[in-house]
């Protein structure tokens, strides 16, 4: 295969790399064999041509994987699924407060806190014996879409105000409070700069490293319902629009599914999928 130029989806341009095609694969599941046969048909079919863009190949991936195994392509389409949450940002606020609940802390969402000033709408609030987090949430519907260092300077300052008010009350005054900004996509340099700075907290897609969203996701498993290939984009909506954001939640009640008025043969495929792509 000769090199070429793919384009990013914040439009620059880089060499394709194979090794990081055959990565995310492996990450969501994909065996050897199965690598390299979507790797050959892509090759193939002519996705490894210079100026496409990869998202092009990423779908071209994505359709192949889904043939062999839905599970594997769920997983695969993690990020996407992310995006697919909106068009409002709601629904990841209640994923972003699912993780922290299983993570250990106890959790409240669009709860109206005053602070020393004034008022504020935290989308998160997240607490265990020890410690309490203002969440912010920011999600974005564009993977070329940073979040900048202006969300970190605006958060912290809703925080500090937050901060001077908590630091009156008996419940939160042996806990230590953090501001934390968490995106589905990525921050700016500047925005981990400054957040390092002021010790304000962030979490993206892949950051920390090791330890990003898509490593929380994973570790919770909490995919979201969007990573299902056997709901349609109306169904999906259906169910988000009813709180229904990830796949456990089907299957902790599969009574959500008559809701979508659905065949048992089209409900037992959902279920079998979200059950293969939480025990994957």
């Amino acid at each position: 295969m000769n090199s070429f130029e793919v384009i990013k989806a914040n439009g620059d341009r880089e060499t394709f790399k194979l090794s990081k095609l055959r990565q995310s694969l492996t990450n969501a599941g994909a065996q050897p064999p199965v690598i390299k046969d979507v790797i050959n048909n892509l090759e193939e079919e002519g996705y490894f041509i210079d100026g496409i863009t990869t998202k092009k190949i990423y779908k071209a991936a994505y359709d192949l994987l889904r043939d062999k195994s839905d599970h594997v392509a769920g997983r695969y389409k993690l990020k996407e699924a992310l995006f697919e949450l909106g068009p409002s940002g709601f629904p990841f606020e209640l994923l972003v407060s699912e993780i922290f609940n299983r993570l250990g802390y106890k959790t409240k969402v669009g709860e109206i806190v005053q602070g020393k000033c004034v008022s504020h709408e935290i989308d998160v609030i997240a607490e265990d014996d020890d410690s309490v987090y203002m969440i912010e949430c920011k999600f974005h519907n564009r993977q070329s879409h940073k979040s900048t260092v202006t969300t970190p300077l605006y958060i912290h300052s809703r925080f500090l105000d937050v901060h001077e008010n908590w630091k009156t009350q008996p419940h939160y005054q042996d806990k230590t409070s953090y501001g934390y900004v968490v995106t589905n996509t990525r921050f700016t340099s500047d925005a981990l700069d400054y957040a390092q700075c002021v010790n304000l907290k962030l979490l993206s897609w892949d950051y920390p490293l090791n330890t990003g969203l898509k490593h929380l996701i994973e570790r919770t498993k909490l995919h979201p319902i969007t990573s299902l290939s056997s709901l349609t984009k109306k169904e999906k909506q259906l169910l988000l629009d009813n709180k229904i954001i990830h796949c456990k939640q089907i299957l902790d009640n599969q009574d959500i599914l008559k809701k979508l008025h659905l065949s048992n043969v089209k409900r037992t495929r959902i279920t079998s999928e979200a059950t293969s792509l939480l025990n994957e």
